[in-house]
């Protein structure tokens, strides 16, 4: 019965948000206080339950989520994405132009959220489409499905963080891994399949607009080099300090604790930041008022990620309390099947029926938490199969499908056979992968 009651839960949090079209927050909320109430968590300690998944959740990835949302809104409005977009493409010529765009999307991927690199990179698509006289399609998906993979798989995106928080897993074997797994996801999902893609064209109507490039023109432009390390400083601090335990062993303390402190992502992205604001900032001409406006920009365009990830924790808390997740975690480990695969099958499945691979990722954490504390599976490794699988099913309830229709001027059809399946290549890839270094590891 208890199953039973887990399985409406999940289904009625599927049909609030793509029936009854209620806000994923508010979805997870009244879902995961009805489900505590069915599940006999007692009235009086269900409002303490919901405070403490928030907190839970909430507690050791805001401050990651918010930096990182500010660094890549400083990466893109001093033109720094741009740049590196250009110098990209000019590296790799005409005749290996899909691989610059590959490249572009998944350099400019890091610190940037999926919506805004997107809505920043599809200019150069068009552009790049009109002075090569090649369809925008097939130059264009590479990019898009290294701005996807990063999406879900590289941290400091939320979803990835949010799991590493959930799962107690280490960020910087976590971005590692993702690292080694989005090179082939991307190859296979990008300028391998995109050559089959040739034949289907975009509108060349008036659906895409050039960005408004005004208020930026009046600020000098970084150079290449520094627009590179700028974007990837997060990524190349975070992998040094979790190496160089590995590679320099001291008995000093001191060191040893302030190594630990630098390399802490938190930490790492408090100075990527900095750095940021004076390199790509202040040293450019803006003023400090300028460059806070930026960020409190970036604040509010990933308010109600936050608030969708608080309302993940406080379902993941309810099944805790319940006792619930001791079940599952029995239940499931019961099963003949490998705990990664069924994190990729039950998070597929979800993104399918919900759209958004943020909810479908966190939502599928709660479920599966059992299986990680329950010491039968790695957690980086369950965080990048969970990644894979909200990566799956990417179809007309998804955001994204239409984001990606509606700017290329493309038919369902169209649509369908080239963002669609590459959605479903990197996601299949991505599995494989985090199979394939189960094996290496283990």
């Amino acid at each position: 019965m208890t199953i039973i009651l887990i399985v409406i839960s999940i289904c009625l949090l599927i049909l609030c948000i793509t029936y009854f079209k209620i806000n994923a927050f508010l979805a997870f909320l009244v879902v995961s206080l009805l489900s505590g109430l069915c599940l006999g968590i007692p009235p009086a300690q269900l409002v303490g339950t919901v405070e403490k998944g928030v907190a839970g959740v909430m507690g050791s990835l805001t401050l990651i989520i918010v930096l990182g949302a500010m660094l890549g809104k400083i990466v893109a409005e001093s033109g720094a994405a741009e740049i590196i977009a250009e110098q990209m493409v000019r590296l790799m010529g005409e005749r290996y132009l899909q691989w610059g765009l590959m490249l572009t999307g998944f350099i400019v991927g890091i610190p940037l959220f999926y919506g805004i690199g997107f809505v920043l990179l599809v200019p150069l698509i068009f552009s790049i489409s009109y002075r090569h006289k090649l369809p925008t399609v097939y130059i264009g998906l590479p990019m898009l499905a290294a701005l996807s993979v990063t999406h879900g798989f590289i941290p400091p995106h939320p979803s990835p963080v949010a799991l590493v928080a959930l799962f107690h897993a280490d960020m910087g074997l976590t971005l590692i891994y993702g690292l080694l797994i989005a090179i082939p996801a991307i190859i296979l999902g990008g300028p391998i399949f995109g050559r089959s893609l040739k034949n289907i064209r975009a509108s060349q109507e008036s659906i895409f607009r050039e960005k408004d490039r005004s208020e930026s023109a009046q600020y000098p432009r970084p150079t290449v080099g520094v627009s590179l390390a700028v974007a990837l400083l997060p990524v190349l601090l975070i992998v040094l300090f979790t190496l160089l335990p590995y590679c320099y062993h001291t008995t000093n303390i001191a060191l040893q604790e302030g190594v630990k402190f630098i390399g802490n992502p938190t930490v790492v992205m408090v100075i990527a930041v900095g750095v940021a604001t004076y390199i790509l900032g202040l040293k450019l001409g803006r003023s400090m008022t300028n460059v806070m406006t930026i960020y409190e920009s970036a604040v509010k365009d990933i308010a109600m990620i936050l608030l969708i990830i608080a309302g993940s924790g406080i379902f993941k808390q309810v099944m805790e309390d319940s006792g619930v997740s001791l079940l599952l975690a029995n239940t499931l480990q019961q099963l003949p099947i490998s705990p990664l695969l069924l994190a990729w099958l039950i998070t597929a499945v979800i993104r399918g029926c919900v759209g958004s691979a943020t909810v479908a990722a966190l939502t599928a954490a709660g479920v599966l938490l059992p299986i990680v504390t329950g010491g039968k599976a790695d957690p980086n490794l369950m965080v990048l199969a969970i990644g894979a699988g909200s990566l799956m099913f990417s179809h007309v309830n998804d955001a994204g499908f239409w984001l990606f229709k509606e700017y290329f001027g493309l038919s369902v059809k169209d649509t369908l056979f080239s963002w669609s399946i590459m959605e479903a290549i990197v996601s299949i890839v991505g599995l494989l992968a985090v199979l394939l270094l189960q094996l290496i590891l283990y």
